[in-house]
């Protein structure tokens, strides 16, 4: 299939409120809400001010409920306390890993659950969030990759992923005080649960509040966005959003990419590879991120470190090499570490970055590769899995 072939999938993102329900303004944006409050019989002469202070008190304060919105005409709080909501997914359950990291099972409508992990570093906090309530495009290394895919989340629902870490982190800051950059929660990583591009209204929206300076306040060059990589929509990620790129790579030949990733069947290497070339330009990011994770006996040998080398040339970019987290009934084994090291060495005599990330959270199965809700595992056997994807 051609690159220029239109993306087809057969879900939807739920309505933003119940038939006669309230409204819930986490997740709309700007423009959104300035007609959200005009509908509700908001002054016109009034509503950029109403926009701005309400912003505020949701997105910089942390402020949940209209009464403490103090600026505001006690009037004006009760006509939209009757009208609007400010909620956020429900936290289920929270796991904190001997290292730190943070898991949380997040309940969103419908009663469906994804999951969020937050992983605390020296230098920075480090927030993965999901874009779709499972995967459509299954992977064959990756545990998320096994569940079902549902339905996209709403921008809601991802921007209050962010929210739902700050209240864990207790990181909003106190009402009136200064602006504070030291942040425990510092970068987002869109490497959850879903394919953030065949979500991308939701995604750009979110993201788009998420860097707003009069609220979270995120740098754009703080945000990653990973893609297994839908080529169409590359360039307009770029252009609306303009975030940094990572790629789900995985392989050097279309032959073990085709069982590994199989969107690679859609838009192979050499497709990918042309559209990414044009990301650093259209976004003025530095460089893209290759996610390459480390599989044994499948993906590993010298020779693919050489054609890793070889396929990238001309692309600003680092390899994070990712050893393999393996999950209950994986049907691969990650890496030997000298193999991983030789590997590494091969792509950083060639003049790129090649960090070797260190697996975090895999006591509470939230390290890359292993999110999945409890509640909707697929009990398939190793062997199910390997015959599924011809690397048996």
């Amino acid at each position: 299939m051609t690159a220029s072939a239109p993306i087809t999938q057969d879900l939807v993102t739920i309505p933003r409120k119940l038939p006669d329900g309230p409204v819930n303004l986490v997740g709309l944006t700007r423009s959104q809400l300035r007609d959200t409050l005009l509908q509700a019989g908001t002054p016109e002469k009034q509503v950029k001010m109403r926009v701005n202070q309400i912003w505020q008190w949701i997105y910089q304060w942390g402020v949940r409920d209209f009464d403490s919105m103090t600026n505001l005409a006690k009037t004006y709080r009760v006509q939209l306390a009757e009208r609007f909501v400010i909620d956020v997914p429900e936290v289920v359950s929270r796991q904190v890993s001997a290292d730190g990291t943070r898991k949380y099972l997040v309940r969103i409508a419908g009663g469906h659950e994804v999951e969020v992990v937050y992983i605390p570093e020296a230098d920075r906090g480090t927030l993965c969030i999901s874009s779709q309530v499972g995967c459509t495009l299954t992977c064959s290394f990756c545990h998320t990759g096994t569940q079902k895919l549902v339905r996209n989340l709403t921008a809601g629902e991802i921007v209050g992923q962010i929210m739902l870490a700050r209240d864990d982190l207790g990181e909003w800051p106190e009402q009136g005080a200064p602006k504070d950059e030291t942040r425990l929660l510092s970068n987002i990583v869109l490497m959850g649960m879903g394919e953030p591009l065949y979500n991308f209204e939701g995604v750009r929206n979110a993201m788009k509040i998420a860097m707003d300076p009069e609220g979270i306040s995120l740098s754009r060059r703080r945000i990653t966005l990973s893609t297994s990589g839908v080529v169409p929509e590359i360039a307009k990620t770029a252009e609306e959003i303009g975030c940094l790129l990572a790629v789900s790579f995985h392989a050097t030949t279309d032959e073990v990419r085709d069982k590994l990733v199989p969107i690679n069947k859609r838009w192979n290497i050499e497709t990918l590879l042309n559209a990414l070339r044009e990301y650093p330009r259209l976004s003025n990011s530095e460089r893209i991120t290759f996610e390459y994770v480390m599989l044994k006996d499948v993906n590993d040998t010298d020779a693919d470190a050489r054609r890793l080398v070889k396929l990238i040339q001309g692309i600003p970019a680092k390899i994070n090499l990712i050893p393999f987290n393996e999950w209950p009934g994986a049907p691969y084994q990650r890496s030997d570490w000298s193999r991983i090291e030789a590997f590494a060495d091969i792509i950083y005599k060639a003049g790129y970055a090649s960090p070797i990330r260190t697996p975090r959270g895999e006591d509470i199965m939230a390290a890359c590769g292993q999110l999945k809700s409890a509640t909707e595992r697929a009990r398939k056997s190793r062997a199910q899995i390997a015959a599924e994807t011809g690397l048996g």
